[in-house]
């Protein structure tokens, strides 16, 4: 007896379970993990920075400028009658982190594209994820020009780094009236070893020279060895194409070994921490980058006051690239009506003039966006406007 109502029990469950909705799925086989997948009311933008580790205050920067326009964003009613679900992954600023974090969001969170990463290495890593699954891709920061290279779903808003090695080479030759230059430069990373590369030949183009070049490896601590190498050069200046987190250091050895001479770099400079770190031997340094936040344009005012009154401090140009980027997706996805993948990286490459904080924003048919280069100072312990150089005045 007992058997027989074994038997019915058990055959009474197959057919339950064959009555079941498919709603009784795992939420990654069903496409809805952390609510946000096929079906949902929201949009889920996936983002990768680096958050915690030595380059942390990029990744916070360019953070906090995605989060506020997303929020601008939702307050204004969403895009296509939904609302953006922001899903960040944290990168560590470390190697490997990037493919780690991307995976995650393309297949557990169902993205329909990425903003990310500032850095050019950790870029290149996601975007041979974003690239493969044709998921889109939107770098707010990143400069080499490899980083959209990796294919027709990877795209950037900031100006890449054969602009800028001209504008600092061409500063460096005109500004500060130098001939005989050395380089030190981070032998790990893609974008201090780019930009030493364009800024090298545009220098020796302008009939300078290269007196010496060094390298160290980024998050070394002492350089005072490649510093009294270069200093045994006999330079006029010193080119530094590295992150703030180094050159900090590197800044403050060298007016500790005597090394007097102006040192300047680029938009890896860029971070409140630079002041921080440097102190007083940043006297004498410059570095270009792609926003100041003292511009009299009144997008720019608005989004530092608003910046402001969100975070307690002033956006540098991670946090207004990191705005722009989710900007220029969230006007892609406007004008595609629809957040399919190939109409919506359609979408984004026929971006024309979109009016951001840091200027106006054209994608070209590589993918990049040409923006003008600031460069900035350090006086009296705080950021100063030197001089604007928009893409037309180099060639």
């Amino acid at each position: 007896m007992i058997r027989r109502m074994n038997l019915r029990l058990c055959a009474l469950g197959i057919l339950a379970s064959l009555l079941l909705p498919t709603g009784c799925k795992k939420p990654e086989e069903s496409g809805t993990a952390s609510g946000t997948g096929v079906g949902s009311d929201t949009i889920p933008v996936g983002e990768y920075a680096s958050l915690t580790g030595k380059e942390a205050a990029f990744g916070q920067s360019s953070h906090k400028g995605t989060e506020l326009a997303v929020e601008d964003l939702n307050k204004a009613g969403g895009v296509l009658g939904k609302k953006i679900n922001l899903i960040t992954e944290d990168t560590q600023s470390k190697q490997g982190e990037s493919t780690t974090g991307v995976r995650k969001l393309v297949s557990r969170d169902r993205v329909v594209a990425v903003l990310g990463e500032v850095a050019s290495s950790r870029s290149l890593e996601g975007g041979s994820i974003c690239q493969k699954e044709k998921i889109p891709m939107i770098s707010p920061s990143s400069t080499n020009p490899r980083v959209t290279q990796v294919g027709d779903y990877i795209f950037r808003v900031c100006f890449e780094d054969v602009f800028q090695g001209k504008v600092l080479a061409t500063f460096g030759k005109d500004s500060l009236k130098l001939k005989n230059v050395a380089i030190l430069s981070d032998a790990a990373s893609a974008y201090s070893q780019g930009l030493g590369d364009y800024f090298e030949a545009q220098f020796k183009k302008d009939g300078g020279q290269i007196a010496a070049q060094q390298k160290y490896n980024g998050g070394d601590k002492d350089f005072r060895a490649q510093l009294t190498a270069i200093k045994g050069a006999n330079p006029d200046g010193i080119f530094v194409p590295g992150y703030y987190t180094d050159v900090g250091l590197i800044v403050s050895q060298a007016r500790q070994l005597g090394i007097t001479m102006p040192i300047w770099g680029g938009d890896g400079w860029e971070a409140p921490q630079l002041i921080e770190i440097g102190g007083e031997a940043l006297k004498n340094t410059y570095y270009s980058t792609h926003f100041y936040y003292q511009s009299t344009d009144p997008k720019v005012k608005d989004f530092v006051d608003r910046f402001k009154a969100k975070y307690n401090e002033i956006p540098d140009a991670m946090a207004a690239l990191g705005y722009d980027s989710a900007m220029v997706l969230a006007d892609a996805m406007k004008r595609a009506g629809t957040t399919e993948s190939q109409k919506l990286r359609d979408a984004i490459a026929a971006t024309k003039d979109f009016s951001g904080v840091t200027g106006k924003t054209t994608i070209d048919q590589n993918r990049n966006a040409s923006k003008p280069a600031v460069i900035l100072t350090v006086e009296n312990g705080k950021f100063k406007l030197l001089e604007s150089v928009p893409p037309e005045a180099v060639h």
